[in-house]
């Protein structure tokens, strides 16, 4: 091998290394706050993603393992959207559109007040919640997604196809 040939095989092998890099950097959700992806959206107009979810819910850490680990929906949540961790059952107080949200102890469980006003009382986990740039419930969805049926839906609600035609006609048109 010539040394000019070794130089355009380095060349190669790094583009590749670099290329692989930028896939698997892309292939984790950047996952936010409610407060944090509030501040953002002040600066830059996004629609939010809310993933609502709760230590105990298997279905919730399945999600997170087969859907949001795939490079094409953590990469295009990444850029479509803010998306959010929300904890069902968290504690901390919320402050969302001036009004307060807070715990409400239950029994043994309870849960946060936040997340009972974006699945509208219905408590069911995993439910993504989508919201417009003006953070407005666009539409939750409860339980669990695999990857193949999320894909279509997240690109429905981020492509804006929701305010121009019936899910159904979207998606028999929908080609990956």
């Amino acid at each position: 091998m010539t040394s000019s040939m070794k130089k355009i095989f380095l060349l190669g092998v790094f583009v590749f290394a670099a290329n692989t890099i930028s896939v698997f950097a892309q292939s984790k959700v950047n996952w936010m706050s409610i407060e944090t992806a509030m501040q953002k959206n002040k600066t830059e107009k996004r629609k939010i993603f809310v993933d609502v979810f709760t230590e105990w819910c298997g279905w919730c850490k399945r999600m997170d393992a087969a859907t949001f680990q795939q490079p094409e929906i953590a990469a295009y949540l990444n850029a479509n959207y803010y998306p959010v961790k929300l904890d069902a059952e968290q504690r901390a107080e919320i402050i969302f559109k001036d009004k307060k949200y807070q715990y409400v102890a239950q029994g043994n469980r309870g849960y946060h007040a936040f997340a009972a006003e974006l699945l509208k009382g219905q408590m069911s986990y995993p439910t993504v919640v989508f919201m417009d740039e003006e953070l407005n419930v666009i539409q939750p969805l409860p339980g669990y997604q695999a990857p193949t049926d999320f894909e279509p839906i997240m690109k429905y609600f981020g492509g804006n196809f929701y305010k121009s035609m019936p899910w159904q006609k979207y998606q028999e048109g929908y080609k990956k």
